[in-house]
């Protein structure tokens, strides 16, 4: 179409050496050629209206997370018929993403204080509410000879005796249960003799499979990581006392422009069933949403 407009355009240079009516003939096939040409653009180049965009928002979860939200998520889709994307990282690295302007719709963060830095920032619609508080466990692969109790006094043994040559913990400069591990370490003087052993996860969830992997002969890592079959089977674990590192408070917010799923999850993830899935894997609730 676009060939013959070109070719009658060089038909139209010879107007002078012509009769009339060719010309004329040539500039309404010229108009007719060019309606046709805009025409084809316009469907082309205009997109359907199915292929909008559907609401499908990206939700920002801490890794402790990844399988109490992960059926969260699969519940939701079933009640609801609405999708959700989820990533799990380190909160660390995913407050620096939202505030450099990444576009999570949901910031599900295992340490609270990242939530509050965001709304000061003003990247998220208000302060949150707490959703839940994590707890950390000492693990030990099947082939590991460390013994697992919650004074860690297996681990003192062990370290003393040269078997700990490696042992996992999330980072603790952007990963809120690696910071827990290294309280828990320090509180009970093991934290120099490990130091040069650690072998560090980008975040909880890459820590616990550096010890449930055999990689390492031990670890400490989120207990709603070691209560799933995925990661049980393959050693051992023990709960660690609360009084040994500072609470986990974890809490969820909506960052600024989120959309109507966004918003539906976020509710859902507030309702019994939910926390139900949140209990099961080993997460204390808040009496109720706080602020």
């Amino acid at each position: 179409m676009i060939y013959g407009f070109l070719n009658c355009r060089g038909g139209h240079t010879s107007l002078y050496s012509k009769k009339y009516n060719e010309g004329h003939d040539c500039l309404r096939l010229q108009s007719m050629n060019l309606r046709k040409l805009l025409f084809l653009l316009i469907i082309f180049c205009t997109p359907p209206l199915s292929a909008a965009p559907a609401d499908v928002p990206a939700v920002a979860a801490a890794s402790d997370l990844k399988f109490a939200v992960e059926e969260i998520a699969a519940r939701f889709r079933s009640e609801t018929r609405r999708e959700v994307r989820l990533s799990f990282g380190s909160s660390g690295n995913y407050f620096q993403q939202i505030l450099q302007g990444a576009p999570f719709q949901l910031f599900m963060s295992a340490d609270e204080d990242f939530v509050h830095k965001l709304h000061a920032g003003g990247r998220t619609e208000d302060r949150g509410v707490l959703y839940a508080i994590g707890r950390i466990v000492l693990f030990a692969p099947n082939d590991s000879p460390l013994q697992v109790d919650t004074t860690m006094g297996g681990l003192k043994a062990a370290l003393a005796a040269g078997q700990i040559r490696r042992f996992a913990i999330a980072n603790p400069e952007h990963a809120p249960y690696g910071r827990a591990a290294e309280q828990a370490l320090r509180k009970l003087g093991l934290w120099e003799g490990l130091r040069d052993r650690l072998v560090l996860g980008e975040n909880v969830s890459q820590a616990a499979q550096f010890a449930a992997g055999g990689s390492t002969q031990g670890g400490i890592f989120a207990y709603s990581l070691a209560l799933a079959p995925q990661v049980s089977k393959h050693g051992r674990y023990v709960l660690l006392p609360e009084e040994l590192h500072q609470p986990l408070r974890q809490r969820m917010v909506l960052v600024k422009g989120a959309g109507e799923t966004a918003r539906a999850f976020y509710a859902y993830l507030q309702q019994p069933a939910a926390r139900e899935i949140l209990v099961r894997y080993g997460f204390t609730l808040p009496q109720a949403a706080q602020k």
